[in-house]
């Protein structure tokens, strides 16, 4: 098969579609014929060589993907040969080809055509496992999205509306915070020219946020504790500002609130199967029904994996970019 390879770490050109060994589906796993994958800002640190995939996972980049299984391994069962399915994945997107254990399939949800079904499985698991499994937003709360316009914000934003929660977000210009206010959110903070702490406050009269969202880390860790209200949770899931700040615990415990950091992509298999799961449950029945949807900015030739990586660092996107093995 043919996949894109990283020879060396570096700029997007380190990125070589190449012929490599096929896969093979071992126990546990199915084998699925990629027709597309999404990309992810955890597939450009790999690419710049910070970012290595788990022991035992696959090479290439990718942490989701959609297309046909193609062959079932020992011990699997509830899938066949054809199935059009969505994954998670620890790495192998970005293939002809992919082995998958069968815990971190979906079934193409009902609505949605298959390329465009790989934006949902790591959109879907980070949002539904951090804002809900996590940090337990309830109906009538508060929570305030970073990177509205991003892949992931998009998500979160819509999966807290149809919950019921308020939604606040931060983006960097009146266009994202235009398709932020389309899928339903209802405040909307530009962090280039405002203050999210002061807005937040001032949109819910002083109280903060119930739920932060946070895709920036130590940049924003103070800011976001002065931003949560009492008994708040802050779900750290990425690290663009910086992985090392300074947090004042007085004021975490004055609020009575708590911080998680957590990732899916080295996760054990049974932690990633439990949270497909929940996704099934809980996400498919939105996204069949339309109160959720995924949002595609941009579909490229997996061969044109470089541009992809470049639409994403221009920071310029809204959604998220797929790339298409045909």
């Amino acid at each position: 098969m043919h996949a894109i390879t990283i020879p060396e770490p570096g700029g997007p050109d380190a990125l070589v579609w190449a012929e490599v060994p096929d896969p093979v589906a071992g126990d546990g796993e199915v084998l699925v014929e990629v027709v597309a994958s999404a990309v992810n800002r955890a597939d450009l640190l790999q690419r710049q060589g910070f970012y290595d995939p788990p022991p035992g996972a696959s090479p290439y980049p990718g942490l989701e993907c959609a297309g046909r299984i193609t062959a079932l391994g020992p011990g699997v069962a509830g899938w066949a040969v054809g199935d059009e399915v969505c994954a998670l994945l620890a790495g192998g997107g970005y293939a002809e080809q992919v082995a998958v254990p069968a815990g971190q399939l979906l079934p193409v949800p009902e609505g949605v055509d298959l390329a465009t079904a790989a934006a949902l499985p790591e959109t879907t698991a980070t949002c539904w496992s951090n804002v809900f499994m996590v940090s337990h937003l309830r109906p009538g709360e508060t929570v305030l999205v970073h990177g509205g316009a991003s892949g992931i914000g998009t998500m979160a934003i819509q999966l807290a509306k149809a919950v019921g929660a308020r939604v606040a977000v931060t983006a960097g210009g009146p266009d994202k915070l235009a398709r932020c206010a389309e899928l339903g959110a209802d405040i909307l903070i530009n962090y280039r020219e405002q203050d999210f702490v002061e807005e937040i406050r001032k949109a819910t009269e002083g109280a903060g946020a119930d739920v932060i969202l946070d895709i920036v880390g130590a940049k924003y860790l103070e800011r976001n504790v002065k931003a949560l209200a009492v008994n708040g949770r802050i779900a750290v899931i990425g690290l663009q500002g910086g992985a090392k700040g300074e947090l004042n615990l007085g004021a975490l415990l004055s609020k009575r609130a708590a911080i998680t950091a957590t990732s899916l992509r080295a996760r054990p298999l049974a932690e990633k199967a439990s949270i497909v799961a929940a996704v099934r449950e809980h996400v498919w029945p939105l996204i069949a029904d339309g109160q959720v949807r995924p949002i595609v900015e941009q579909t490229l030739p997996m061969e044109r994996a470089a541009d992809a990586h470049r639409a994403l660092e221009s920071g310029t996107h809204i959604g998220k970019v797929l790339l298409l093995t045909s």
